[in-house]
Parts: C-alpha cells; sequence; structure tokens
C-alpha cells in the first residue's frame, strides 16, 4: 500500500480579540473541529456509563454474587495504571485521529462481545478490563490533540473545562438514565445500545476532526518508549508537582463519596440522602467550572489555582461535628466548587510539558487520576473500619488541606519564567483589558 501523503500544514488557531473574552464557553463551541470532539466525548461517555450499569446488573444475575457484581467497577479503574504508563506512547507515536478512532472500535468491539448471549461471565470481565486498558491512552490522546485544534491558551483552558462539565454531568444523570433503560431491555440489550454510542463516536472522530501526523517517530519498543516518557514527565520537578496538584484534592474528594452509604446511615437520613450526597459534589464541581470560565479571565483563572487548591478540601472538616444533611451537601459542593482551580492548573501544565512529549503526559495524567481516586475510595472505606464515617471525612479535609498547602509551596517554587511560552495575541489582550476587569474580579473574589 502505498503511503499515505503527507498532511497539509495545520492553520494557527485564530487569536481571539479581546472583546470575545466575555462570550467564555462559545469561543470554543464556535470550533468546528472542537464541537465533534465534544459530541463524541458525550456519546462515548454515554456508552461507558450504561455498559457499567448494565454489566453490573448483567454479572449479578448471572452469578448471583455481590462481590463479583461490584467487581465489574473496580475493574474499571484498575486497569487504567496499567495502559496508561505501557501504552501511553501510542499517543505521540501515532497519528492522533487514527488512535481516538481505533480507541473507539475496540471498545465498540468489547461491547458486541458482550453483549452475545454465549459470552460467560469471564469474558465478561476481561472485556471490561480491555475497554478500560484502552481508555487512558484514549484520553490522553484527546487532551494532547485539544492543543492542536484549540492551541495551548485559553481556548484549551475552556475546551478542558467543557469535557469536564460532561462528565461530571454524566455522574448526575447518566446512572438514572442507564436504569430507566433497563427496565426497557435487558442488560444484553443495553450493552448492544453501548456498541452504537461507540461507533457514532467513532464516526464523528473520523469525519469531524482533521488528520494530523504523529507527533514523534520511531522510539523503539512501544514499551521502553512508553516507560521512557513516564520516566521524563515524573522527572521534572516542576510537571510532577502539577501532576500531584492534580491528583492530591481528588485522593481526598472521594472520601466522602465512597462513604455515602454509611454516613446516610450513621445521620440517619435514609436511602434518599444516599442520592443526595452523592450529586452534591458533582453539583459543586460544575457550579465552580462554569463560573472560572464564565466570569473569570486567564490571569484571574491562574490567580485562583494555588489559593483554591490549597483550600477546597477545608470544607469537609466540618463533617468533625457529624452535622446533618443541610450542612453535609452545602460542605460538599462548596468542596467541589474548590476544583475550579483546574482550569488555570490545566494551561500551567500545558506550558511545561514539551510538544514531543504532551501525548504521553496527558496519558499519564488521566491514568494517575483515576487511579489516585481508587486508592482513595480504598483507604476511606478501610478507615471507616476503625472508625466513625463523619471522623473519617474530616481527617481527609484535614489531611489532604495539609498536603495541598506543601504542594502549593512547591508549585510556587518550581515556577520558571525562561519556559513560559512566549505571549500570544490573546494573552496581550487579557493583559490590556485586566485594569477593566479588575473591579468584577474583586466582585467574584478572582
Amino acid at each position: 500500500m502505498a503511503p499515505e501523503p503527507p498532511p497539509p500544514p495545520l492553520p494557527t488557531p485564530p487569536a481571539s480579540p479581546p472583546t470575545a473574552r466575555s462570550a467564555g464557553y462559545l469561543r470554543v463551541l464556535a470550533v468546528r473541529e472542537f464541537r465533534a470532539v465534544f459530541v463524541a466525548h458525550a456519546f462515548s461517555l454515554l456508552g461507558v456509563v450504561v455498559s457499567e450499569i448494565a454489566l453490573t446488573v448483567l454479572v449479578y444475575g448471572l452469578t448471583g454474587s455481590p462481590l463479583l457484581g461490584a467487581l465489574t467497577f473496580a475493574l474499571g479503574l484498575l486497569p487504567y495504571l496499567l495502559g496508561g504508563t505501557l501504552l501511553a506512547g501510542i499517543a505521540d507515536r501515532c497519528p492522533p485521529r487514527r488512535v481516538l478512532v481505533l480507541c473507539d472500535a475496540v471498545c465498540a468491539g468489547c461491547a458486541g462481545l458482550m453483549a452475545l448471549p454465549a459470552t460467560p461471565v469471564a469474558a465478561l470481565l476481561a472485556l471490561r478490563c480491555a475497554i478500560a486498558l484502552v481508555a487512558p491512552v484514549f484520553n490522553g490522546t484527546r487532551m494532547a490533540t485539544l492543543t492542536d485544534i484549540l492551541g495551548d491558551g485559553d481556548l484549551f483552558v475552556l475546551g478542558r473545562s467543557l469535557l469536564r462539565i460532561v462528565s461530571q454531568s454524566a455522574v448526575l444523570v447518566g446512572f438514572g438514565l442507564g436504569g430507566v433503560l433497563l427496565t426497557l431491555v435487558s442488560p444484553r440489550g443495553a450493552l448492544a445500545v453501548t456498541l452504537c454510542t461507540f461507533v457514532f463516536s467513532a464516526l464523528v472522530l473520523r469525519y469531524g476532526t482533521r488528520r494530523r501526523p504523529a507527533r514523534t517517530r520511531g522510539g523503539g519498543a512501544l514499551v521502553r518508549y512508553s516507560l521512557g516518557g513516564a520516566r521524563q514527565v515524573l522527572g521534572d520537578r516542576r510537571v510532577r508537582a502539577l501532576l500531584l496538584l492534580f491528583w492530591v484534592p481528588p485522593l481526598f474528594l472521594v472520601a466522602p463519596e465512597a462513604l455515602a452509604a454509611p454516613y446516610a446511615d450513621e445521620i440517619g437520613v435514609g436511602a434518599g440522602g444516599v442520592g443526595l450526597l452523592m450529586c452534591a459534589l458533582p453539583v459543586g464541581t460544575v457550579a465552580g467550572e462554569l463560573w472560572a470560565g464564565s466570569v473569570l479571565s486567564a490571569a484571574a483563572r491562574a490567580r485562583v489555582v494555588l489559593p483554591f487548591a490549597s483550600l477546597t478540601l477545608v470544607p469537609l472538616t466540618v463533617y468533625a461535628a457529624t452535622p446533618g444533611m443541610v450542612p453535609a451537601l452545602a460542605a460538599l459542593a462548596l468542596a467541589g466548587a474548590g476544583s475550579a482551580y483546574t482550569l488555570g492548573l490545566d494551561r500551567w501544565f500545558v506550558e511545561a510539558v514539551p510538544e514531543e512529549l504532551r501525548g504521553r503526559a496527558m496519558t499519564v495524567h488521566t491514568a494517575g487520576l483515576m487511579t489516585i481516586q481508587g486508592v482513595g475510595m480504598a483507604l476511606a472505606g478501610l478507615a471507616a473500619e476503625f472508625s466513625a464515617v463523619s471522623t473519617v471525612v474530616a481527617g481527609a479535609g484535614g489531611i489532604g488541606t495539609l498536603c495541598c498547602l506543601l504542594l502549593a509551596l512547591e508549585v510556587r517554587r518550581t515556577r520558571d519564567p525562561g519556559r513560559a511560552r512566549s505571549r500570544t495575541p490573546e494573552d496581550a489582550g487579557e493583559h490590556m483589558t485586566e485594569s477593566r476587569d479588575g473591579a468584577d474580579q474583586h466582585m467574584t473574589g478572582g
């Protein structure tokens, strides 16, 4: 087969005029390629959520084992670390569109095999692992591709924020929709729906995004290349500090979610309270993202990174007094809103990572984030075996705050003006309008 001709030069995303900043997320949605990525993300995420619910119900129905039913969720997290380290090099060595479409095709194939009546339980769990194995490669490649589509400035930050908002919203509505779907079709029928969502996502990415070349060529064996990239990412003091600031707050934030059911029992609110406790954190996260992305300028988002990251876990300490339902919900929503620091941190991270390492760095970031949340859930559950749930959550808030303060100091110490990229016209426009935004930023705490 003849080699493909080289793609035409890629245009630099146009810099938005200073007056367009107020449009916020509309600027990102105006980019045609991003709209394709956004739609594909929503559908593939829907497929993941539906498959998790359907597979759990299916495995439990076939075996009658609560352990195996719960294991299907764990298998959605555990392979992230393996795929994110051993396969991370794919994100840089292969054309990104090809990687994204192939990952969706693999997930669609796995979902199709799960939907077959003859597929045994062991194969169902193995296929669940396969989907989780390619997930960090897909997510890391997509994150790196956003810098090609949107540049590495404010548009990238807002694009990442929109994708996170979709993910958090899926937590709120996805499981409910999956439950409704299972009242209409069998679990294997729901898995067939999952197959369709992955196929649709692949088609949108294939025909809605441009073909781009791989970021690097060669590099030897894939595993060695991937591990070498992970060592480079984690070996850079600045990049390592930024990654830890992404990872450490969620390590502690998952404690109240993992312990929602026992805490609801502790304060006597019943099963209905569990759903509210589970929803409060993502509601706060979505609200914080929307506020930071719509109201704050890029300069203001950079200024709030360290204060917000340092204080986002403080609200969890109110659990020490074993508050009732309403104070607990308010504390969780406020803690979730503190996650708005990630918008400014996204920009610092992409600026600190060299272009040729970006795909592997994004994959390591995704794998670490998912793995650390699984570890946090396990540690919270273990601690609750020996202490009251309210004590465990309050302790997570206190210890986590101390860790975040130390990390914030490390991030501040690793600042290096020489590594900053040259200013774009967009940055210059933001600087020119900074004095005009001052009053608004003061009113909003920016």
